[in-house]
């Protein structure tokens, strides 16, 4: 993710995060059709990283959509919290990536 210097305005920001935000959806999709794929006995595992990862995913959708409905002056104070669940959200992918190649 791009460090706070890098956006002058919450526009750029909500730009830049809606992006990201739709590239990682596609690639969870890319990865529960994997998971479908899975044999059997791997496929409790993998649906249970994709549940984890969707509400991850889930509660970064609503810190942005918290950052969208702020006035100009808040989003600062509310993108720290957008941050920690978009943190929270890659590790979480990073670690499913990692168990798929496995």
């Amino acid at each position: 993710m791009a460090t706070q210097s890098q956006f002058n305005s919450k526009q750029e920001y909500q730009e830049k995060v809606k992006a990201q935000l739709d590239k990682l959806n596609a690639q969870i999709d890319e990865m529960k059709a994997k998971a479908n794929q899975a044999r059997a006995e791997a496929s409790v595992e993998y649906h249970d990283q994709m549940e984890e990862l969707a509400s991850k995913r889930d509660a970064a959708r609503a810190k942005f959509e918290e950052l969208q409905q702020s006035g100009e002056d808040a989003w600062q104070d509310i993108r720290s919290g957008f941050e920690k669940a978009w943190g929270e959200l890659n590790q979480s992918f990073e670690q499913a990536v990692s168990k798929f190649q496995q």
